[in-house]
């Protein structure tokens, strides 16, 4: 199996979820991931319910592939052993508050003295500078300070808090890998390693794609329900007669008029593309009302052979055993750190490659399972 990241060594420091994601994704694509956790104080999601094969299944998931090492970070000895191994390892990822490291002698002017080449990847909440740096903070803080959640939700409710960590995830564990393999290619070149600062506002801000675009240029900020793509136009869910929903986002208009032929609604074809409020409304109205007079099952049996950008919104559970999830192996059945003979089922990595392969070795290891050779 070629796995394009094999021969990089990485020295996880973090827990929870930020880090050990980024890690995650180090280590299914072939980096030997050495997770450091505490004898002690174990990491919240190894409690986190809901369990199976007797582990928590979030702790089996973050630290697949991962060996865990047990090192107490107040003991000198355990220190003096990061020290001597330490030009052994290409890149550190921690997750502390920033000073932590420095407090402990593991920062990344110490370690990168005994080694220069070495990659250190610090994921927190405001960054290594500023005036936010040592407030504590969780993902819906981040988005609520990037922005994101300013023009999200609806005019009358306000912003969603939501099913997954955008800031924790999109923002500091996707970005941490982003920034870590940018600095083991300009390391290639240079022969040195680097400091990465990964601040989870500033990434969640960096989503803003868009928005941020034309707030910045053309002073032109958007509100709830105010833009195209936030609720604004019929880009929106719609509620079925069951008390489920469709997702229609066809703004082109190709996908306007053949949206509007299928559902028998010529106002979608003379007032869907609309900039005047008024028109947007009625549009909405419309296929609100339209929506509502079908079953989830029926529209979804009628929009499966239309290509007009009408998809039903899935719960989790048929998402990941749907007809598209299993031709496209959302999901993986990964050993068992404990018994090899048995297997879970995770998600997979999914990042495809023409010629080399993830890896699903094990899953997550008991606390101090694993090895550092």
């Amino acid at each position: 199996m070629n796995t394009p990241l094999a021969g990089l060594r990485v020295l996880d420091f973090s827990t929870l979820l930020p880090g050990p994601f980024a890690t995650l994704y180090l280590a299914d694509l072939g980096a030997d991931v050495i997770h450091i956790e505490s004898p002690i104080r174990p990491d919240l999601v190894r409690i986190m319910p809901p369990y199976a094969n007797g582990q928590a299944t979030a702790h089996s998931y973050l630290n697949r592939n991962k060996q865990s090492i047990t090192l107490d970070l107040k003991d000198r000895a355990s220190i003096e052993k990061i020290y001597a191994k330490i030009q052994e390892v290409d890149i550190v990822v921690e997750q502390f508050r920033p000073g932590v490291m420095t407090r402990l002698g593991l920062d990344y002017a110490t370690l990168s003295a005994l080694n220069p080449a070495l990659i250190y990847c610090s994921i927190t909440g405001y960054g290594q500078t500023g005036t936010y740096r040592d407030r504590a903070g969780h993902d819906i803080n981040y988005v609520a300070l990037s922005g994101i959640a300013g023009y999200g939700g609806r005019k009358t409710s306000g912003p969603p808090p939501l099913g997954i960590q955008i800031a924790d995830v999109a923002g500091g564990s996707l970005h941490a890998v982003i920034g870590i393999l940018t600095a083991v290619i300009e390391r290639s070149k240079s022969g040195l390693g680097q400091h990465v600062d990964i601040s989870m506002t500033d990434c969640a801000a960096g989503l803003n794609a868009m928005s941020a675009a034309a707030t910045l240029a053309a002073e032109e900020p958007p509100r709830a329900e105010s833009e195209v793509l936030n609720g604004g136009s019929f880009y929106d869910y719609y509620e079925t007669a069951d008390g489920r929903y469709f997702s229609i986002g066809g703004l082109e208009p190709q996908f306007i008029q053949a949206l509007a032929v299928a559902l028998d609604l010529p106002i979608v074809a003379q007032k869907a593309a609309s900039f005047l409020d008024d028109d947007r409304l009625a549009v909405k109205a419309a296929l609100k009302d339209k929506i509502k007079s079908k079953t989830w099952k029926q529209w979804r049996e009628i929009f499966a052979s239309l290509d007009v950008c009408a998809e039903p919104v899935l719960y989790l559970e048929e998402a990941l055993n749907s007809e598209l999830a299993v031709e496209r192996n959302w999901s993986v059945e990964v050993p068992l750190a404990s018994d090899s003979e048995k297997v879970e089922r995770q998600l997979a990595c999914p990042i495809k490659f023409s010629r080399s392969e993830a890896q699903y070795r094990f899953t997550g290891q008991t606390l101090g399972a694993g090895r550092w050779d």
